[in-house]
């Protein structure tokens, strides 16, 4: 890709625009969105005006927001074109851009719409941010159940261009409500007289326009469907959603739970491209506040001063043993958030897990007592007893924390994966001291 990213380079110097023409037309739309994105952002916005008009449509959408913007920008004297490329975007690649702008120039850019795409823009922007509204098209086929199969074929011939898909049809009755779903493949494999109603089995799945795009990830994992219908409150069709939709938004929730479980305020795309502001500001919150808790470590510390004096030896198990409590905590925290955001657990079930995983833990940590015993027997006799309590106590107080403030946030209706790593490891760092010196001023008499 770096050779080819020199040759249009070299194009673009020379001004060699019939050149680059014929270049293009031998890529596919996603390699030429990576062509642009590792070009300079005003040569990427050269070859992009050197597209054909399918090829902008489909370039476009596979490019990141800020490329987009800047090639927006890029077409800010050219209104005609400006509009050309916003009326061609698919409804729902449109709506993913223009819901990332700033509120005024989402209306600017909406006044260059036609009267039609307008209405479309308007109403998908209308719905909640994050919900299947946003994320829906208007472009499906959709035909009557008194329509027979030959009817039903030529209405998609007629219709089918502009759709999303065409993989499934769907049944709605003379109001618009949807009453069934069919695949394509039934359809054209019936009689040509027989009627869509006699295919009909009336059972279907689908979503509400309000419902929130992490349900509608578990719905598609559970139906055997490449598209899922949309409707709204009164059961009428609106649109659809399809499968690539879902895994756009599967691939960004796990990017921004992986990233808030690492303790960043919200995602960061690529790193790569990112400004250091950005890096900065993305990362620097979390960071100040867990340094806030550690002094909470330091004062435990400080506190149990006599204690440490009288048995030096302690502070060489006191990484360790605070370290096995986090990872411990951090390993139970990701088996909870996982579960919960794919749905395999729910609220109700907290306190059965809690039972499971104090067992579990207790196992946990009684055979990592037998590890660092071994330790203390060479290193200091005198407190293996010590330092195979804390490592017990300490492993099943971190898995507990772990277990638990995931449902904590889901409660205050929090995104669980803000329970990051990071902040259960300072919580189990400041219980880790608290139980250490605890148990040594006890069994040590001091």
């Amino acid at each position: 890709m770096i050779e080819i990213e020199i040759d249009f380079r070299e194009l673009i110097e020379k001004k060699d625009w019939k050149t680059l023409k014929q270049n293009l037309s031998e890529f596919e739309s996603f390699e030429i969105a990576e062509i642009i994105e590792d070009l300079p952002e005003e040569e990427g916005v050269i070859l992009f005006r050197l597209l054909t008009r399918k090829q902008s449509k489909e370039t476009f959408q596979h490019l990141s927001h800020d490329r987009q913007e800047y090639i927006i920008e890029g077409f800010a004297h050219n209104i005609g074109k400006l509009a050309g490329l916003l009326n061609d975007l698919d409804p729902d690649d449109r709506t993913a851009f223009f819901e990332e702008l700033p509120g005024e120039i989402t209306q600017r850019l909406i006044q260059l719409l036609s009267v039609e795409e307008r209405k479309i823009a308007t109403q998908l922007l209308g719905y909640p941010e994050d919900s299947i509204g946003r994320l829906m098209t208007p472009e499906f086929v959709a035909v009557k159940p008194h329509f027979t199969v030959s009817e039903a074929i030529e209405h998609i011939r007629i219709h089918g261009r502009d759709s999303e898909t065409l993989n499934v049809i769907y049944v709605v009755d003379n109001n618009w409500k949807l009453v069934d779903d069919i695949r394509i493949k039934e359809i054209i494999l019936a009689k040509s007289d027989q009627l869509i109603s006699d295919l009909m089995d009336d059972r279907f799945t689908a979503l509400s326009a309000y419902d929130d795009q992490e349900e509608a990830i578990r719905t598609f994992q559970d139906s055997d469907r490449v598209a899922l219908p949309v409707v709204d409150t009164q059961g009428l069709l609106i649109g659809i959603v399809t499968f690539d939709d879902m895994m756009d938004v599967v691939e960004e929730e796990t990017t921004e739970d992986f990233q808030k479980f690492g303790a960043f305020q919200d995602a960061i795309v690529n790193p790569l491209k990112a400004r250091v502001s950005l890096l900065y500001k993305r990362r620097i919150f979390w960071l100040t506040a867990l340094v806030f808790m550690n002094v909470f470590s330091g004062a435990a510390i400080a506190h149990y001063e006599n204690v440490i004096e009288s048995m030096v030896s302690l502070l060489f198990f006191l990484p360790l043993l605070i370290g096995s409590s986090g990872n411990a905590g951090a390993q139970s925290a990701t088996l909870m958030i996982r579960s919960l955001a794919i749905g395999d657990v729910e609220m109700k079930d907290w306190f059965r897990l809690l039972g499971k995983e104090f067992l579990v833990s207790l196992l946990l940590g009684l055979t990592m007592a037998l590890g660092v015993a071994l330790i203390a027997s060479f290193r200091a006799p005198a407190i293996i007893v010590v330092v195979s309590l804390t490592m017990t106590l300490t492993v099943m107080v971190g898995s507990l924390i772990g277990l638990i403030l995931p449902f904590v946030f889901t409660k205050l209706k929090l995104d669980p994966a803000a329970a990051s790593a990071p902040l259960i490891t300072s919580i189990a760092d400041i219980s880790g001291v608290v139980i250490y010196f605890s148990v040594a001023s006890w069994y040590l008499g001091l």
